[in-house]
């Protein structure tokens, strides 16, 4: 088969994938190669998993090594994907804090590049780890964890993949909850002007979806803790109307594979996502960048990118804005800070989106914008740099497991190094 990723825009520059089904396999994988790179779920749109010459999937190691009911957490290898997990957690009494738009999406990969999900007061992915297990350059099992390592634990946890191979990842739990959603629809973007962190804090997970059209929000996403008592959800929510009908975020889409709105109370991991974790998502004909800037400058970061709408729109399916809170992950986007993301799902149209991605990175500089780890983005590696502080610290973790270079491609020597 073609080693692509999910959307077909990537295609990886190497046939040389290797399905290790035990620690010692992944082990002796690395020690016989020069150069070798994880391959999670493929949902990365730029070349952070690729490779020339060798990649390591750890599709066949999926399992769930234990649940800690004293800890409360979980420990899984490093194949296993949240869609899998969910439903696991929930017959046990557990929850997740958060889960992203896609469940299908690999644990190790989702917390690699600090992916996120939704909430003011909810970390990214990556937060809820609190200890990991990788195999070091040298073929070497490596073992970090919060509570033993500190410092060193939070460089390790957002990797980007360059300090080994995660095969065993561990999770923070907290009690199994049920959730609802609504959605209410044109919302005024000036209506944010005052209101920005009210509307963003108005549930436990709340997505802005837009066009770039008419300064207004499409839709907006509600997610939140299902009460026993709870009111009827109001008709309108600052001068937007509470959608009647199921909503895909592409309007002229079926809701059909979206997740269930209209207030109907479900598990966490069925309200959380926006799409249904029975519905597997064939490679989509799309492109994907996103953006973070810190919370207190979403409104006037989202007016910067208003300007640009004539220029946008024609090339897009639809944007999303999310919060996000601060962390304490060396390679965070949202490191020391609570961060709102400005994500963009683009038209599969890569000469136009190259040409509009330096626009915005632009008009987003006054505010220190960092971008997407996984997605796509042209901004200068020297801009890129100045916005990590704990870059320095950061390549000195990476030199201590990997001095050589062997899990260095071509993405990290361009971004980090160049």
């Amino acid at each position: 088969m073609n080693n692509i990723n999910w959307a077909g825009n990537i295609s990886y520059r190497t046939e040389n994938i290797h399905y290790p089904k035990t620690v010692e396999q992944v082990q002796e994988t690395i020690k016989k190669c020069s150069k070798i790179k994880a391959l999670g779920s493929r949902h990365s749109f730029n070349r952070i998993a690729d490779s020339t010459e060798n990649q390591i999937s750890l599709n066949a190691t999926n399992k769930i090594i234990s649940l800690d009911s004293t800890a409360h957490t979980v420990t899984v290898e490093g194949g296993m994907r949240y869609g899998e997990l969910a439903p696991y957690l929930q017959e046990k009494g557990y929850a997740l804090p958060n889960l992203a738009s896609l469940p299908h999406i690999s644990v190790v990969g989702a917390c690699a590049t600090a992916t996120h999900g939704s909430g003011v007061s909810n970390g990214n992915l990556a937060t809820a780890v609190s200890a990991l297990e990788f195999v070091d350059a040298a073929g070497q099992v490596v073992s970090l964890s919060k509570e033993k390592d500190g410092e060193l634990f939070k460089g390790a946890v957002v990797s980007l993949g360059a300090l080994g191979i995660v095969t065993k990842i561990t999770l923070d739990l907290q009690p199994a909850f049920n959730m609802k959603q609504v959605v209410y629809r044109n919302l005024p973007m000036a209506e944010l002007e005052n209101n920005f962190t009210s509307i963003m804090s108005s549930g436990y997970s709340v997505s802005l979806f837009t066009t770039w059209k008419n300064k207004s929000i499409n839709q907006v996403w509600i997610k939140s803790i299902a009460k026993e008592s709870a009111p009827e959800e109001a008709s309108e929510f600052y001068s937007a109307t509470l959608a009647t009908e199921h909503m895909h975020p592409l309007e002229e889409l079926s809701a059909e594979h979206a997740t269930e709105q209209m207030g109907i109370i479900g598990y966490w991991y069925e309200r959380l996502p926006h799409f249904k974790m029975g519905f597997q998502p064939s490679a989509g004909a799309e492109l994907q960048s996103e953006y973070f800037v810190p919370l207190e400058q979403g409104y006037n970061a989202m007016m910067a990118i208003e300007q640009l709408h004539e220029k946008i729109s024609p090339y897009l399916f639809v944007s999303e804005l999310r919060a996000i809170a601060a962390d304490d992950l060396w390679m965070s986007p949202c490191y020391k800070k609570a961060c709102v993301a400005f994500h963009f799902t683009w038209k599969q149209e890569w000469s136009a989106v190259k040409f509009l991605l330096p626009l915005i990175e632009e008009v987003l500089a006054p505010y220190n914008a960092k971008p997407h780890w996984g997605k796509l983005f042209t901004m200068a590696p020297s801009v890129l740099q100045s916005r990590f502080p704990k870059l320095a610290d950061f390549k000195q973790l990476v030199h201590q497991y990997d001095p050589e270079g062997k899990f260095r491609n071509e993405f990290l020597a361009h971004h980090l190094y160049s």
